[in-house]
């Protein structure tokens, strides 16, 4: 347990890997159990979370949830972070029997995640906000000369809201190096490919003209995910960073790696099973 983050630490990087492997099983657990879980969405930043929460970047304390002395991770694609519930359970923010409820009737563990979720937030269901939100919590932080670092989770498809570009201006402008965007770039949106209906490319590049810090990675290499955060939270040179993880809507299921209706079809449960059973 370190004493700073108040969390398992994994150092080495196959005991990493191995985590997210246990997550992303976990994940299709809980989505067998609670099948109105948006799966294909939640399963592309496995690798992401994994490295914030054990690879001894965020500073947390599952304690002590609200802790002045926490970073913040805003997760704004809300409904795609059901991985993050074995995550959560894991660290002991709640315990390990709320994954066995998740969307039943009296279960805090929703289809969508709320904030009266241990290690939430904020609210997480309107897609757009997170960004924002960040962003006004980061220029407070500066402001009261609080050295705590800010991230914020999002989808790519989620980067069509105009409400993230001003708030792409605004912490540029505010000079916030202690703001980190990671955007889960699966190239999947709701309905379709985001390149079919707004094109982010080249995504660095237009982040980097409005005065962003842009770095790019392998989303599922978990190593290479925590190396970039660690990176990015030890850089403080006025800018505002972002961490481009190229990941696959789905991955691991056959039905819906990467395919362009993903996020709103299910696998069949037997598919399930028999992952689950391949997995053991």
């Amino acid at each position: 347990m370190d004493i700073l983050t108040g969390q398992r630490v994994i150092e080495d990087t196959a005991a990493l890997r191995d985590k997210a492997a246990w997550v992303w099983r976990e994940t299709l657990r809980v989505h067998r159990r609670a099948p109105e879980t948006r799966i294909a969405s939640s399963l592309s930043p496995v690798e992401i979370f994994v490295a914030l929460y054990y690879g001894g970047v965020l500073r947390t304390d599952p304690g002590a949830p609200l802790s002045p002395e926490r970073d913040r991770c805003i997760i704004s694609k809300g409904h795609g972070s059901i991985c993050m519930y074995p995550i959560l359970a894991d660290l002991g923010f709640f315990p390990m029997a709320e994954l066995e409820r998740v969307c039943r009737p009296g279960s805090f563990l929703g289809g969508i995640p709320d904030p009266v979720i241990p290690g939430y937030e904020t609210v997480n269901g309107s897609l757009g906000h997170g960004l924002g939100v960040a962003a006004g919590v980061a220029l407070a932080l500066k402001r009261r000369r609080v050295e705590r670092s800010v991230f914020v989770v999002t989808g790519d498809g989620e980067l069509h809201e105009g409400a993230n570009w001003e708030a792409i201006m605004f912490a540029s402008q505010h000079r916030l190096d202690n703001l980190h965007l990671i955007v889960d770039d699966n190239r999947i949106a709701m309905l379709g490919r985001t390149d079919d209906i707004v094109s982010h490319d080249p995504l660095a590049e237009r982040l980097a003209a409005f005065g962003w810090d842009p770095d790019e990675v392998d989303g599922h290499d978990v190593g290479a995910v925590r190396a970039a955060l660690r990176r990015m939270k030890a850089t403080r040179e006025g800018q505002p960073k972002a961490l481009i993880a190229r990941t696959r809507k789905g991955r691991g299921v056959p039905d819906l790696e990467d395919a362009q209706l993903s996020h709103v079809i299910n696998p069949r449960p037997e598919l399930i099973d028999s992952l689950l059973e391949a997995a053991r």
